[in-house]
């Protein structure tokens, strides 16, 4: 059946319109909670190459169809950048090829173990080495069909636009791309039960690279509670997943679309100390944060909600699987887009991402906004649950719903006269439409009609029995099966045609729906920063790179200072040549440990382009954060804890240069008093021995004998600190406050007793700690063995009365050797 193609999908309005006067989308169910929005099932699939010291990365993530790709970059023989980005990406799949070097082939067999990581270890797929060859790659890359370039562009054409997104220079990158595409293919990821013909999805290449990055482990992020997951509350829910516990993202994220949620998480797996890019994000924050721009803050958060998941819908646009609902999220997606253009064009035009966005959402929005509000009709779409195009689209197509529209009363008119044609036994008839099988009339079935042959009518074919009612073909059925034809066929499919016009339409401005999705995202991130910064009297960091360390005046710890009801702030400066190595001693629950987690965590949220909890802080050139805080035991690891916290130092000592930032809580506790007072000392002795290129180092230790014996030499390098407090009796009173000094003891009884152990058991454990420190011999208190003799002779008389001794089963002989003995050898 032939189908004309109307050209009215054009909208009234140019592209250059202004949408000053565009209209509202106000279509139903706009406040409901769309299941589009969630990720399904979001997997990356990665190829790596490894050439002369050279790395090739390319990966495709399912969840925005886009193909992510870094340029060819140096690493070690090692292969820590390769870890570092298998950290961030989490890939479900590493493809590689099969003729490799020796250091790959132990990477990714120490990978394929994953002995010494708990999460889940991907599947490694091997290609053969003919896959990558690079002008296979270059061909593969350059016939993909690919949903951003304009179709009408030709081979010449094409070359050119993809030369300047894909660095056709970089050579493992290329191979990469092309083992990558290969790959994706012979899976067919995402269109597995797609026909073979339809091809995965790709919407974008991006860019991304690691340089200017700080590093950051994962034990890291889990002491400072950078992030922290929970099993979800709700019952309903548990099944889905974790949720975000307290943390500092789950203080900072106030994002109002996913999108804006996922950046942010990015954001903090990659810290950088990128003076530009971190310096921009603080401007917008600080434009945020004045307080005649509040009223426009949250106006553009409400705008912000109504971004949805943009890459999913053009994903179903490409595999022709769109839904119902994914026409009002992209209406309200770009109407919103449009917003905040509008919105930002009032904005600062000084500050980068308000011209951004001023800039690159272009009038294609509004193109697309209203070419889908003049075909789409939001309502009968939603309630037939298909696409439905709005009047005046299509004359044809309008005919048809008139004509249809009309039939119910036509019908009957038509039933009238067939009635009149049939037996006067016949009560009554109705003329039905079933789509596909056409016109048929019904009669109800006669109590005389008991066998199939009493259903045959004369002039009327018999067609089956449905319900008691008896279906037939008359002439007058097949008129109008000629004349009206499968009217409810013929509309859907010419409004399927239509949608699929539409379809293109969009695609073919894809590209302008990708970078909105970018700009807004970052948009939301820093203006959820900056609704955390105005809440909590957050103030901005300041960056100089001359500056080796941080320097922080009245920093707070962000989770703690939510948690108690006063905070006592403190300073911190490791800025210059002298006190690298800072000592930190105190009593228990004085805030030792608290304090070292603040260092790190507003170096952190410096290091993100966040405000910061502190009155001034200078941060200077930190490339990497380490940590031995707290024993992430696990049974999967099969380390003792000794061994992990073991670990964590020598990935720190291994490691760290002269700009790291070392944070070492309670080192050396998890072995006997003298191996760890040993290891501890060694450790910060070889720091302290490296002079100048020492790491920024803070330990925090009830090791009075570091200081006591004088482990440590004596010179600028190293400092001691201590948690200050006041002994008011049998009482300490905690200050709080960092100063200079040593603590002169750890006050353990103190804290003991705060935990609830009985009286006698804290003096006799402070005795026991008398004798051991003047050198004494320990002798056991002869109150409580006499005590203990006189308890276990009366246990034993007790059970000697109630023998019954005229019971001929009981043997004294037995009891003398099982009882008496055993509990005399005791006593004596």
């Amino acid at each position: 059946m032939a189908f004309r193609v109307t050209p009215c999908l054009t909208p009234g309005p140019g592209p250059g319109a202004a949408s000053a006067g565009f209209p509202s989308p106000q279509v139903p169910g706009e406040d409901g909670e769309m299941d589009e929005d969630e990720e399904e099932g979001a997997e990356v699939h990665l190829c790596v190459l490894w050439s002369s010291g050279y790395l090739g990365i390319a990966y495709y993530d399912t969840s925005d169809s886009t193909i992510h790709f870094m340029p060819d970059a140096p690493d070690h023989e090692s292969l820590k950048l390769l870890q570092r980005v298998l950290d961030e990406v989490s890939p479900q799949t590493v493809v590689t090829s099969a003729k490799q070097d020796e250091n790959m082939t132990q990477f990714l067999g120490k990978l394929a173990s994953q002995e010494h990581r708990e999460t889940k270890r991907p599947e490694i797929i091997f290609l053969p080495s003919m896959d990558f060859g690079p002008e296979i790659s270059k061909q593969r890359l350059l016939s993909g069909n690919y949903t951003f370039i304009p179709q009408s562009m030709t081979a010449s054409e094409k070359v050119l636009f993809l030369s300047s997104i894909v660095p056709f220079d970089c050579l493992l990158t290329v191979r990469a791309l092309g083992g990558l595409l290969k790959f994706l293919s012979r899976r067919r990821i995402g269109v597995e039960l797609e026909d073979p013909n339809v091809s995965v999805p790709i919407l974008g290449f991006k860019k991304f690279v690691l340089t200017h990055l700080v590093s950051i482990d994962q034990d890291t992020y889990s002491v400072l509670q950078i992030f922290k997951s929970e099993s979800h509350p709700s019952v309903y829910k548990v099944a889905s997943g974790l949720k975000e516990g307290l943390s500092l993202f789950g203080i900072l994220n106030r994002c109002r679309c996913k999108w804006g949620e996922k950046l942010l998480r990015l954001w903090f797996t990659r810290p950088t100390h990128e003076l530009r890019e971190l310096n921009s994000r603080l401007d917008v924050i600080q434009f945020f944060l004045l307080p005649q721009n509040l009223d426009m803050a949250q106006m553009l958060h409400r705008l912000l909600s109504h971004i949805r998941n943009v890459p999913l819908i053009l994903k179903r646009m490409k595999l022709a699987s769109t839904k119902v609902r994914d026409w009002q999220v992209l209406y309200k997606t770009v109407y919103s887009a449009l917003g905040l253009r509008d919105a930002c064009r009032s904005l600062p035009q000084s500050i980068q991402l308000f011209r951004d966005i001023a800039q690159e959402f272009s009038d294609d929005l509004y193109y697309i906004a209203s070419l889908i509000g003049k075909v789409v009709d939001f309502e009968r779409s939603l309630a037939e649950n298909r696409f439905t195009v709005l009047p005046n689209i299509d004359p044809e197509i309008d005919e048809k719903k008139r004509r249809l529209m009309g039939l119910p009363s036509f019908l009957t008119e038509v039933a009238q006269k067939e009635l009149e044609n049939l037996d006067s036994c016949v009560p009554s008839c109705s003329v039905i439409y079933i789509p596909l099988i056409g016109f048929l009339l019904s009669i109800p079935r006669l109590s005389s009609m008991l066998e199939a042959s009493d259903f045959e009518v004369e002039g009327l074919d018999f067609m089956f029995l449905s319900e008691e009612k008896l279906h037939y073909r008359s002439a007058r059925t097949k008129e109008l099966d000629a004349l009206l034809g499968d009217l409810h066929c013929e509309i859907r499919d010419q409004e399927t045609l239509l949608m699929y016009q539409l379809q293109c339409q969009v695609l073919a401005r894809a590209s302008v729906l990708t970078r909105v999705l970018d700009l807004a995202s970052r948009l939301d991130v820093l203006l959820a920063l900056a609704s955390a910064a105005r809440e909590y009297g957050y103030s901005r960091p300041h960056y100089s790179p001359q500056l080796h360390g941080v320097q922080i005046r009245n920093g707070r710890h962000p989770l703690m200072e939510l948690c108690a009801r006063t905070f006592v702030p403190n300073s911190t400066d490791c800025s210059g040549e002298q006190g690298r190595v800072k000592v930190i001693t105190g009593p228990n629950s004085s805030g030792k440990s608290v304090y070292l987690k603040q260092v790190g965590l507003i170096t952190f949220m410096a290091l993100v382009g966040s405000f910061v909890p502190a009155e001034e802080a200078t941060i200077g050139a930190i490339d990497a954060i380490f940590t031995r805080i707290h024993s992430c035991e696990s049974i999967s690891l099969g380390l003792s804890t000794f061994m992990i916290d073991l670990n964590q130092v020598a990935k720190a000592v291994n490691n760290a240069t002269e700009q790291s930032l070392v944070l070492m809580d309670e080192f050396g506790k998890g072995t006997n008093t003298v191996d760890g007072l040993a290891l501890l000392a060694a450790v910060l002795r070889h720091w302290v021995a490296l002079g100048p290129t020492c790491p920024h180092i803070f330990v925090a230790t009830n090791f009075l004998s570091l200081v006591q014996l004088q482990l440590l030499p004596q010179g600028p390098l190293v400092q001691y600190l201590t948690m200050e407090t006041c002994e008011d009796g049998n009482d300490i009173v905690f200050f709080y406050q960092l100063c200079q000094g040593v603590a002169n003891a750890s006050h353990a009884s103190y804290t003991a007793a705060q935990a609830g152990l009985p009286d006698r058991l804290i003096a006799r454990g402070k005795e026991v700690s008398d004798l051991i420190r003047s050198g004494k011999p320990i002798t056991p208190i002869k109150e409580l063995l006499r005590k203990n003799q006189m308890e276990n002779c009366q246990a034993l008389v007790d059970k000697f009365l109630k023998l019954d001794l005229e019971d001929p089963s009981v043997d004294l002989d037995v009891f003398m050797s099982q009882e008496v003995l055993p509990a005399a050898t005791t006593i004596l």
